[in-house]
């Protein structure tokens, strides 16, 4: 095999989840308060505490386990944002569909606006896509978010597909995630390099089959990612000893 076509992950590999968790309340208050009344001082705040809550693991794994679908989780989680939200500003929520409609507009409107890019990871991405390497993601995130945030990098052209569960309805929350990336993308999981942050990801990908990447300071005991590097930006050079010795030590 020449080049191994690459999958990465978004939140902790290509972007800080931190900075956004930073620029996004601001925005969302941007975005709702002239529409729905309210300031946006008060829309920021009830989008801080609506986010800590759907975002605790607890409830988080809960929403997961009584969702039918992907679909069905995201339109109870757009709605239960909103309504959650409206409640906190002291205003009445817009009827369910119309409620569901307005978070994905404000998700589309937000998500290019923000930039929590890690260092280096614009500048790599197009280096690899000059390369000539096949670029997709493989995130828990839905592919709506997933092209806002690139579009806003400016580099979802180099991507063949931005890949979320939303493509083949399973959460990145299991093995089946990986089973259903490689069989809808069409790619072997022997050609596939998966790049990740999440040590169980990275182990439900070697699972499959694939090479995988870890970002992390070290190595991580229990994980099985064939190489570990401390951000994205190290990987074109990852890459270049790969391809050039497969046994080589990084």
């Amino acid at each position: 095999m020449e080049r191994y076509v690459l999958f990465l992950d978004d939140g902790g590999v290509m972007n800080d989840n931190q900075q956004r968790g930073v620029q996004w309340p601001p925005l969302v208050g941007a975005f709702f308060a002239p529409r729905l009344g309210g300031s946006i001082e008060a829309w920021a705040e009830a989008n801080r505490r609506v986010i800590t809550d759907l975002l605790d693991p607890a409830n988080w794994r809960l929403r997961i386990q009584r969702a039918t679908s992907y679909m069905h989780f995201d339109r109870d989680y757009q709605f239960d944002w909103l309504a959650e939200m409206c409640a906190l500003v002291g205003i009445s929520h817009p009827p369910v569909e119309e409620c569901i409609e307005l978070a994905h507009q404000a998700v589309n409107w937000i998500t290019p606006q923000v930039k929590s890019a890690f260092p280096g990871v614009v500048e790599t991405i197009h280096q690899l896509y000059e390369d000539g390497y096949t670029l997709y993601t493989a995130s828990g995130e839905g592919s709506m978010d997933l092209e806002g945030y690139l579009t806003g990098m400016g580099v979802a052209h180099c991507f063949q597909r931005l890949y979320g569960p939303d493509h083949f309805d399973a959460f990145k929350e299991s093995p089946m995630y990986y089973e259903r990336l490689f069989e809808h993308s069409g790619i072997h999981s022997g050609d596939a390099l998966i790049i990740d942050d999440t040590p169980r990801a990275i182990n439900w990908a070697a699972q499959s089959g694939a090479q995988t990447v870890l970002i992390a300071r070290q190595p991580v005991a229990g994980c099985l990612a064939d190489y570990t590097i401390p951000d994205l930006a190290a990987l074109p050079a990852l890459l270049k000893s790969v391809i050039r010795d497969q046994t080589v030590e990084i």
